[in-house]
């Protein structure tokens, strides 16, 4: 097994966003900024708060958004000179990230399940890490590594409970989810929160890119009792609203943020 500092984090950024449409119609939902960086570079930075820097990102709906803007990360957080002449650039002063970034375009249509099996073929480590590209939280991300090696499950789900409905989880006292129901109507609990840890094993649950990872996939586990939950409690909040997004930058201003 490879160093755990080593692990890859996949972050699935490749969703339109449809709920966020006054935002989203000319860049894709993970650049929508928090104070003055898009939501991804705040999702990197919760990982790389425990010592992991190493990212795969699932690219879909307008990608070159997101790869334009990495490509020039370091002169937009940094003073740099430039010679126009032969166009050499230098960096003056400004300390960037220790990421190590791959972008790896998934599909405009694919679904989630989808997008994360286009990644088979570059994924070879034992385990890796996966979580959704507008979602905030201040996990322990050690913690949850350990909790998912000591339950021996293929996949991990950070279980959250927020106010809103999202996909609800039912866990029962082994902490092992018994129902996972994606956007429940009815009644409060256990969502599913992102920030998982999957065996490589989970690829064989995934068929084509029209598989969606929140259906038969993390069903299919339910049934052989192979997904377990780790319980967050602290803070999280996804980005799926503009309101979602401004209470964001609220705290993010408030020079509080819980991430």
């Amino acid at each position: 097994m490879i160093g755990v500092s080593n692990l890859k984090i996949i972050i699935l950024a490749g969703g339109k966003g449809s709920r966020l449409t006054n935002t989203v119609d000319s860049i894709p939902k993970p650049m929508v900024t928090i104070g003055n960086l898009p939501i991804i570079c705040h999702i990197m930075n919760i990982y790389s708060k425990y010592g992991f820097n190493e990212f795969i990102v699932a690219l879909g709906y307008k990608a070159e958004y997101i790869k334009d803007f990495f490509i020039n990360y370091a002169y937009l957080s940094s003073d740099f000179e430039i010679d126009l002449a032969s166009t050499k650039k230098r960096i003056i002063s400004g300390q960037n990230p220790k990421w190590k970034i791959s972008f790896i375009h998934t599909g405009d249509e694919t679904q989630t399940g989808g997008r994360l099996l286009r990644l088979k073929s570059i994924v070879k480590d034992d385990i890796f890490m996966l979580t959704y590209g507008d979602g905030l939280a201040n996990i322990n991300i050690n913690n949850l590594l350990n909790f998912h090696n000591k339950s021996n499950k293929l996949v991990t789900v950070s279980a959250v409970r927020p106010a809103a409905r999202f996909g609800e989880l039912i866990i029962n006292q082994d902490n092992i989810v018994s129902s996972f129901k994606e956007k429940p109507q009815i009644n409060d609990g256990w969502i599913n929160g992102g920030f998982f840890v999957m065996s490589n094993k989970f690829f064989n649950y995934l068929e084509n890119d029209q598989t969606i990872l929140e259906k038969e996939p993390l069903e299919k586990l339910v049934s052989e009792s192979n997904l377990a939950a780790y319980k967050h409690e602290g803070f999280w909040q996804c980005m799926d609203t503009l309101r979602d997004r401004d209470y964001l930058n609220s705290l993010y201003n408030s020079g509080n943020a819980p991430w």
